[in-house]
């Protein structure tokens, strides 16, 4: 791993890029951020929605450092305009992902006990069974079949509603719900309207769970009967974990399988290898643009130095974790899908006080997806030439809308 030779400040401090975040084919990446990253690393853009500029870090090490920074603040972008994707802020007001520490360390400490290496594995063999249903259900239809109906949407949410105590009748309300607030398309009434709905669904729950289950929904009731939490921050935290899981492994699990059905010799060799699954999901994780544009943004409380380029105190800051997982100083010819690669750990699952709080989960569930299906269906294959695959559009979280497959009879 080579150091970086800090940028000189910009010759034009004002200048301010427009970033329109175009919906891009398959797993292509993002042509501007590419530019950004070996041209322009710490830059000022402007997104489509909210007021003003924001700086874009891209680097590894940059977006290290600005993550893990306690000047760099979540809790200062509440109540203000930031320039983002989303027109209109995507989490509910209180929420884990706008606190700082302590009280962001305070309140992950509610859930983490669901995302242990024990409690994972508690919900291994759950998760395992729900799969293989799955599979025998799309079987008994037969060839072809869309993957995203019959494994890659309903799997993550059933895994999740488990961890979380919703009752496996409600899947149709929590995939309603999601669609509604994690989408870019749909306008802020419709969105505030679905989190009103889902955090009184949460509200409810958790206000019923029972002390002695072994849910995240019971944990989190106990927390608020130990006055470690407030109600509203126990369902924030509820309606984060349901929906973010859901969602973010259907699409992650999708683009997996996509790059590998577009990526022939390596699926094969995966099959071939079983022991590669976890080498294989690491780099997978790596090399998939998972996201249209950044997450959330962070204000600067006070003036920091950050490769070279000093972000004023006040100024808002994106962190890119796609443009840090191609970033060449650190992983060689990055935009190359390769099993064998030793190289520093990725940022998919984030960086710092907000690393995401089930990795652990995420993992075994596109291991699961990845396993079963290649050991169950031999000659996977797509059944549509790969333009034809479908791609959500207006979405923040980025993932196929079908995935017509087809194999082998047996």
């Amino acid at each position: 791993m080579t150091t970086h030779t800090p940028a000189p400040e910009a010759a034009d401090p004002g200048e301010v890029r427009f970033w329109d975040v175009p919906d891009l084919p398959g797993l292509e990446f993002d042509p501007f951020l590419d530019e950004l990253l070996r041209e322009d690393p710490v830059s000022r853009i402007r997104l489509p929605n909210g007021e003003g500029f924001a700086w874009l870090v891209t680097r590894y090490e940059d977006v290290k450092q600005v993550t893990n920074d306690l000047r760099f603040s979540r809790r200062a972008v509440v109540g203000r305009s930031v320039t983002r994707l989303a027109p209109h802020f995507i989490p509910l007001e209180g929420a884990v992902g706008f606190a700082d520490p302590p009280d962001h360390t305070r309140l992950r400490r509610s859930v983490a006990k669901a995302f242990t290496s024990r409690a994972v594995a508690r919900v291994e063999e759950r998760a395992r069974e729900i799969m293989e249903g799955l599979v025998d259900a799309m079987l008994a239809e037969g060839p072809p079949a869309d993957l995203m109906a019959h494994v890659n949407g309903p799997f993550p949410l059933a895994v999740v509603s488990e961890v979380v105590g919703v009752p496996a009748d409600d899947a149709p309300l929590m995939k309603g719900w999601t669609a509604s607030i994690l989408s870019a398309a749909h306008g802020k009434e419709h969105s505030d309207r679905a989190k009103e709905e889902i955090g009184a669904y949460f509200t409810d729950l958790l206000c019923r769970a029972r002390p002695g289950e072994d849910t995240l929904a019971a944990l989190l009731s106990r927390a608020v009967a130990d006055d470690e939490l407030t109600l509203p921050e126990a369902v924030a935290l509820a309606v984060l974990i349901q929906v973010s899981g859901a969602h973010a492994v259907t699409n992650n699990s999708a683009n997996m399988l996509y790059a590998l059905l577009t990526h022939p010799g390596h699926l094969r060799r995966l099959r071939d290898e079983p022991a590669l699954m976890p080498a294989a999901v690491e780099e997978l994780l790596r090399f998939i643009p998972h996201r249209n544009g950044v997450g959330l943004s962070r204000i600067a409380l006070e003036d920091v130095a950050v490769g070279g380029v000093t972000i004023r105190a006040g100024d808002a800051v994106y962190a890119s974790y796609l443009t840090a997982n191609r970033d060449p100083d650190v992983f060689a010819d990055p935009h190359t899908l390769d099993f064998d690669r030793e190289q520093p750990p990725h940022l998919a699952f984030g960086h710092g006080p907000h690393y995401c709080v089930g990795p652990m989960l995420a993992r075994l569930e596109s291991r699961i997806t990845l396993d079963t299906l290649l050991r169950r269906l031999p000659g996977l294959r797509l059944a549509v030439p790969a333009s034809e695959v479908r791609w959500r559009r207006g979405a923040l979280i980025r993932g196929p809308e079908n995935l017509p497959v087809t194999w082998d009879a047996v």
